[in-house]
């Protein structure tokens, strides 16, 4: 919730715009948009109120750069009274009301923007100087400004209306933004090269039945089903996280029967479709309109609470029946829990072993491929893989556990030469860490959400008192 603004504030706020865009046109000679947000209410300005104008600058910026109107000065301004921005443009003031007229009305998020053309001499463009209606009311769709000027809708029913656009706007952009990230944490587990007995670039590894291609198939076909896996979460975020997980085992079966189709009955991301899948789930339980939450830490806490009850009941009913998979053989041989302990502890070796190696590599200038080889040899050295298991028994995972641990100590990382020697006995012993490189993708995924943080800005207000400056190439607007 943002602060209160007075009626003063906001008079001083016009008063002052309106003196700003005076000097723009005298200075450029040129045509202004002035961009501000339409809010109800005292509040004008609040994380998501934020988030909506950057939203608007970025659209207004692109829409720019399509029509090939060059942009000449910009500046931004936050107060209390609301986000502004002043943008000089040098084209005919006609296209310019046009590109504006198609933002606010290309869907319910631009009605919250209020973008207003001021030709030099000739004052304020109106929709109507181009044939245009008035925009509608925002509850009731009327035409003009009769609801507004008689205040026919209380405000808190704006503020609601308002709050909903907002909301249901960045909802469904960042279902579509964190399906893109697991999608590419999905491809870069899967290029990352060389990796010891698993499919990278350079081979098959230990398969026989996949290659890199099979991998870009299914990482394809389980798009949508990241994308319902944070819908789920966002839509059961007030309910009892155990509810969440029992929506996504429905979720996932779906998704496998997709990647099957999609790979001819190759299995090339099972365990992911449950791992991956929980971990969005979490997300969308903890987002908010701000935006997703960023912090790895909370997302695999969300994912434990979620995950745990049920995988506990299914543990307690296995020691009681006859196994039917492999997991389930080794879980009543061997006590090995697998992907389903992994997410019910919270994925502790991708917080504990996957992101520290990570971070370590690139912070000693290692490039993302050569920290994600150093993080899944760290991973293989640390966690009992029950892919490892299966084909070598606990004698082969030891195995694997000392050549990666090895490799590991030397200096500030393991050469390409020595991974690959190792990737040619792994092959040669048939062995294949399969649940690592799923750790492996979601050590990326969350390393990609917590760096998403610091390439939007999140959290960063612009500036109070406004930043001239030529914004062609930051918009990338044309010059």
């Amino acid at each position: 919730m943002g602060s209160t603004v007075t009626l003063q504030e906001l008079l001083a706020a016009r008063d002052s715009r309106a003196a700003r865009q005076r000097e723009l046109l005298a200075q450029y000679g040129r045509p202004v948009v002035s961009f501000c947000m339409n809010i109800a209410g005292p509040v004008k300005q609040s994380p998501v109120i934020c988030r909506g104008f950057r939203e608007g600058q970025e659209r207004l910026a692109a829409a720019l750069g399509a029509a090939r109107l060059p942009v000449v000065f910009c500046e931004e301004r936050a107060a209390a009274a609301g986000c502004e921005a002043l943008w000089v443009v040098d084209g005919p003031v006609w296209q310019l009301k046009e590109v504006c007229m198609e933002i606010e009305e290309r869907d319910a998020l631009g009605r919250l923007f209020d973008l207003d053309v001021l030709a030099p001499g000739g004052g304020k463009l109106s929709r109507e100087d181009l044939g245009f209606p008035p925009r509608p009311c925002l509850i009731c769709g009327q035409r003009g400004k009769g609801c507004a000027s008689r205040r026919i809708h209380a405000v808190q029913e704006l503020q609601e209306k308002t709050d909903g656009i907002l909301s249901r706007c960045f909802a469904a952009r960042d279902r579509e933004t964190l399906a893109a990230m697991a999608g590419r944490a999905l491809l870069y587990e899967v290029c990352t090269t060389p990796k010891p007995g698993l499919v990278d670039r350079w081979n098959n590894g230990s398969h026989r039945d996949m290659d890199v291609f099979t991998f870009m198939d299914s990482t394809t076909a389980l798009l949508p089903y990241f994308k319902k896996a944070v819908e789920i979460g966002q839509e059961t975020a007030g309910e009892p996280p155990a509810r969440t997980f029992r929506r996504l085992r429905e979720a996932g079966l779906r998704a496998e029967k997709a990647m099957f189709c999609a790979t001819k009955g190759v299995n090339t991301h099972k365990g992911l479709i449950f791992s991956l899948g929980c971990i969005l789930g979490a997300a969308g339980r903890l987002w908010t309109p701000e935006g997703p939450c960023r912090e790895a830490q909370r997302v695999l806490e969300m994912c434990r609470q979620m995950v745990s009850p049920a995988v506990e009941e299914d543990l307690a009913f296995l020691a009681r029946s006859a196994a039917r998979t492999e997991g389930e053989r080794l879980y009543v041989s061997a006590g090995l829990r697998g992907a389903r302990g992994e997410a019910a502890d919270g994925f502790p070796a991708v917080q504990h072993v996957g992101l520290p190696a990570l971070r370590a590599a690139l912070g000693r200038g290692a490039t993302l491929e050569k920290a994600g080889v150093t993080a899944l040899l760290a991973l293989m050295q640390e966690t009992a893989d029950t892919n490892l298991v299966a084909r070598g028994g606990m004698e082969g995972r030891h195995w694997a556990a000392e050549q990666a641990a090895r490799l590991l100590s030397e200096g500030d990382g393991p050469s390409d030469g020595a991974v690959r020697e190792f990737d040619q006995e792994m092959i040669r012993r048939n062995l294949s860490p399969g649940g690592c490189a799923d750790l492996l993708a979601i050590t990326f995924f969350l390393h990609f959400l917590e760096e998403g943080a610091e390439e939007a800005g999140e959290g960063v207000p612009a500036e109070a008192g406004g930043m001239g400056e030529d914004v062609a190439s930051r918009h990338g607007g044309p010059a």
